[in-house]
């Protein structure tokens, strides 16, 4: 008899383990409205938007602007996705994002070649989400909120040792290609690299996910980390894959935005670890890990972008901005606790 805990069990895509069971149909009704009421709530921020500041907000020049404020975010969020999705959390990117920013303008007026100033930040973030999870596992830490806080404080310090806390500026345009340049679609109407380089990259992600088995055990690993012990996936080297792999995509946003400002800066993103796990959260990723899916993350990308975009049109300061957000966050978090209580009493039978 096949056990419960066979490895098996997690080949399966994680939406056809919930789609098909036998959920009641509050559960059910969740499900569907977190795998596309995200996207249709973009959808209809837009529209509204449209409507309601018709003079500005379709203009080639403010959408041209939405795209080039998104793949940075897009990228974070990415991060983030991978750690939520195993039920921790990373709090160190922002800080990993403006450290590799200083590193690559400091690499490039040191002479050094292009070719390795441009895989530079994606060294310094890879070698910090590798710190996070070697420290997450190795030293037993009660949570990756532990972890990544000290890292994030290491980092944004080590940014303004070596910067000096000034910005750096002058990087050539070889280096700033991602971040600053568009497909000239028409005289009126561009897209900038970075926003078709961010959709290629989750799309590969996706396929990753769902396609290879270190995949489909991130998922396992978030969903029940004792089920997967039994099931004899190693657990810890999971959590390394996947903190790796957000220090690494927090380094890539770091190109981006060197690219998209031209500079190093060493206050760059303070915060901007709220807008992604927002994203994250919004988008249905549950904070409890195991559940999500990028469709879901990049809309909820999508939705931040143009809250932000839309409360600016509408001349809402920026502290309100995060004041929503914050209230956006928890009140998503909430329906997503009260999505586990209803479960847990489904599965009591009550």
């Amino acid at each position: 008899m096949q056990s419960q805990y066979e490895p098996e069990e997690y080949s399966m895509p994680p939406s056809k383990l919930n789609i098909d069971s036998p959920l009641p149909w509050r559960i059910r009704a969740i499900d569907l409205a977190e795998r596309f009421g995200v996207a249709a709530i973009a959808l209809l921020m837009a529209l509204f938007l449209a409507l309601t500041r018709p003079e500005t907000f379709p203009t080639s020049g403010n959408l041209a602007n939405i795209a080039r404020q998104t793949p940075y975010i897009a990228v974070l969020a990415l991060g983030e996705f991978f750690t939520i999705l195993t039920a921790g959390i990373d709090l160190s990117i922002s800080s990993v994002m403006a450290l590799s920013m200083v590193t690559l303008a400091l690499a490039v007026h040191a002479g050094v070649p292009v070719i390795i100033c441009v895989f530079t930040p994606l060294l310094i973030g890879c070698l910090f989400g590798l710190l996070n999870g070697i420290g997450l596992t190795r030293l037993r830490l009660p949570h990756a909120f532990i972890m990544t806080l000290g890292t994030q404080y290491i980092a944004r310090g080590l940014t303004n040792l070596i910067s000096g806390g000034v910005p750096i500026s002058g990087l050539p345009p070889s280096i700033r290609w991602l971040g600053a340049s568009d497909i000239e679609l028409s005289k009126n109407l561009a897209i900038p690299w970075a926003f078709i380089a961010v959709l290629l990259l989750y799309s590969l992600v996706g396929v990753f996910l769902h396609r290879t088995v270190t995949g489909r055990r991130i998922y396992a690993v978030g969903g029940n980390p004792k089920a997967a012990r039994y099931a004899g996936i190693d657990v810890d080297r999971i959590l390394v894959i996947v903190y790796t792999l957000s220090g690494t995509l927090a380094g890539l946003a770091g190109l981006i935005l060197a690219g998209r400002t031209g500079s190093g800066y060493p206050n760059a993103g303070l915060g901007d670890e709220l807008y992604a796990i927002a994203a994250v959260i919004i988008g249905g990723t549950s904070f409890f890990g195991g559940r999500g899916n990028l469709l879901g993350v990049f809309a909820g990308v999508i939705i931040i972008g143009l809250l932000r975009n839309g409360l600016n049109l509408f001349n809402v300061s920026v502290f309100w901005q995060q004041v929503l957000i914050g209230v956006i966050v928890i009140t998503v978090v909430y329906g997503d606790v009260l999505r586990q209580q209803i479960a847990q009493r489904f599965q009591r039978g009550q």
